[in-house]
């Protein structure tokens, strides 16, 4: 909720109380009917306090909390303190008694076995007022969707069933919100060159891995790819020379899909092989598999081929980029695991710690929206549902299988970056930006982790931090010791990788992978959530008709469009990565490595922004003023 009007407050205490270990704030309910009506809430938001004593120092009390009904709170002065750092029995006292009421507040539900387990909550309106968005936000949110979901009405697509006629009438939904991207998009996405940019730069730029050996199911021949090669090389040249990348969906090889309006839709687990030119031209995708399994029934597609039987193979690609993407690059391994991580903050870690102060910006209003997705989203009969080919089975069994094999040098950037093979390629802004931004993180969080910790010792030594990696660990990676995720820290080293690794992925890599939604999509040709007609079999067959057919009816195409213009565009009240209203740290030492790493994202900014002036598409989502720090939407 939003706070309706602020004041501030001098209280005189009657005597001198002596050292003041907590400051204990009571709020009573109001006596009298609020003068804002029935709406405003029985609630106050605190910011700080501030206590002068008689002798001695100013004493600063960061609260940054919601008082609701009849509430307290016990403030802790502002110096952020370690669990060892507290002697005091009634310090130790208040730091039991805080986390035991917020493990109370913030409990932990399984919504779908072999999923990250996650708040419990069914709905918004129940969740805590400290976790829920204002009611500025809240507004702006459901004013988004209103009006792109009254203008499709008014046209009468929402409710209507059947196909599109041709490529042009698609042209009437995508013509309502265009923007220079969308607009960029719908007139390349036909082009070999931009297909194949958006494994390095579009909505999923985390799949693509050099290839020094074809897979066995993908028997590419080099007389299939000569001519794309050119005289002198040969496929097996190129592949020692490492110019040939490969893109693998047989994670979705045999996966559940759905009926959508009494039709069953269809889904492939296609490999894509690409060449990178070397010291010249653009990446080109050179050949084309559409399942996991060779053979006469499974050609081998590619650029030489009919027209129509190339951009439908690429269109079965790009819907399986639309599945991946939305089922596993976004909503697993950056809401669901973000999530975890703000749970845990706030269940295991009191508000005195500096590891809470350090990231509880970064997990701002993430317990709403992925409980609103709950509500809205992933749950039977909603959008993912009703409007894309494997619905909430496919999406839940694709998650189930991809936490089976994720692992944690996936979620660490530069690790990430190597296991690919990916350090070279040029052309690859998502690398190049995220990288600059990870190295900012990381030296912004050495420096906080070097306040606090002077020694390895002292990580092992903090029971909250490690009962807070634990949690993560078996709540969100359910105990899987495979997946490589700590299940504790025994070192300084690996708590700056560990923090950086939180921060990055609740900020720069939702960024990377939510932000371009809807310039990606909304031309529905180049990212359909399903297809209609199953794969092809055979070379030869496709056409204009055969092409139209097999893309999403009407009604989908919407439903897409709509949820991904709502969740593209955040809707106000957003802190960009690095801005820091709420001051949790009081001491000077934090305080100037935040000023710091402000200024370093600051020139990165400068410098996106001077590269993007040359590109034809300027790469905007890892830009650090656009790049929230939390999970939001």
């Amino acid at each position: 909720m939003a706070a309706f009007r602020e004041e501030d407050f001098k209280v005189t205490p009657p005597e001198d109380v002596g050292r003041v270990l907590l400051l204990r704030v009571l709020k009573t309910p109001l006596a009298l009917p609020s003068p804002f009506g029935p709406l405003a809430p029985d609630a106050w938001f605190c910011r700080w306090f501030e206590l002068t004593p008689p002798r001695g120092a100013r004493l600063h009390f960061p609260c940054y909390q919601w008082l609701e009904d009849e509430g307290s709170l016990a403030l802790r002065e502002g110096t952020a303190k370690i669990s060892w750092e507290d002697h005091h029995p009634t310090l130790q006292q208040q730091r039991w008694e805080e986390l035991q009421a917020k493990r109370k507040t913030y409990g932990w539900k399984t919504y779908i076995p072999g999923w990250p387990r996650c708040l419990n909550e069914e709905t918004v309106k129940n969740l805590d007022l400290n976790i829920k968005y204002s009611l500025a936000k809240s507004i702006n949110l459901y004013l988004r969707g209103g009006s792109i979901l009254a203008d499709l009405k008014l046209k009468g697509l929402l409710h209507h069933k059947g196909l599109w006629k041709s490529l042009e009438e698609i042209k009437i939904v995508f013509n309502f919100r265009k923007t220079p991207a969308v607009e960029y998009v719908f007139e390349h996405w036909q082009e070999d060159a931009f297909f194949a940019y958006q494994f390095l730069n579009g909505l999923n730029p985390v799949l693509i891995r050099r290839c020094h050996h074809l897979p066995k199911n993908f028997p590419v021949t080099n007389a299939m790819v000569a001519p794309v090669l050119g005289p002198g090389t040969s496929l097996q040249a190129e592949l020692e020379r490492g110019s040939l990348f490969l893109v693998d969906h047989g994670i979705l090889s045999g996966i559940h899909t759905k009926v959508i309006n009494g039709r069953s839709q269809f889904s492939a687990a296609p490999v894509t092989l690409l060449y990178q030119r070397p010291g010249c031209g653009p990446l080109l995708p050179i050949a084309i598999q559409l399942s996991q399994t060779p053979g006469p029934d499974s050609p081998i597609f590619l650029p030489s081929d009919d027209k129509w039987d190339w951009l439908l193979a690429k269109t079965w690609v790009r819907n399986a980029e639309f599945s991946v993407h939305e089922a596993l690059t976004h909503l697993l391994q950056v809401h669901l695991v973000t999530e975890v991580f703000a749970l845990a903050t706030l269940r295991q870690l009191p508000h005195c710690h500096p590891l809470f102060k350090l990231l509880i910006p970064h997990t701002r209003y993430t317990l709403h929206i992925n409980t609103l997705a709950r509500e809205l989203l992933i749950a039977p009969g909603k959008v993912v549902d009703r409007s894309t080919g494997l619905g909430i089975e496919g999406f839940s069994e694709l998650i189930q299988r991809n936490m089976k094999q994720l692992n944690y040098s996936v979620l660490c950037l530069p690790e990430d970056i190597r296991a690919r093979g990916v350090e070279d390629i040029p052309g690859y802004y998502y690398r190049d930006d995220g990288m600059q931004i990870w190295g900012a993180v990381e030296s912004f969080v050495s420096e906080m982790i070097g306040i606090y910790y002077p020694s390895d010792e002292s990580v092992r030594n903090d029971s909250e931090l490690q009962a807070w990696v634990w949690e993560i660990f078996s709540e969100g990676f359910l105990g899987r010791e495979s997946s490589g995720v700590p299940s504790s820290l025994g070192t300084r080293e690996a708590l700056i990788q560990y923090v950086t690794m939180v921060i990055f992925t609740s900020s720069a890599k939702h960024s990377s992978v939510g932000a371009g939604q809807f310039d990606f999509s909304a031309w529905m040709p180049n990212l359909p959530s399903t297809m209609q007609l199953p794969p092809p079999t055979s070379k030869g067959q496709a056409s204009p008709e055969g092409f139209i057919a097999t893309l999403p009816p009407v009604n989908t195409t919407c439903d897409i469009i709509i949820a991904l213009w709502v969740l593209s565009k955040d809707p106000g009240d957003r802190r960009p990565l690095g801005t820091y209203p709420d001051e949790h740290f009081t001491e000077e030492a934090p305080r100037r490595s935040i000023a710091s790493f402000q200024s370093r994202l600051a020139q990165i900014s400068r410098d996106i922004r001077e590269r993007n002036q040359g590109l034809a598409l300027p790469y905007t989502y890892l830009d650090p003023p656009l790049i929230e720090n939390s999970v939001s939407i």
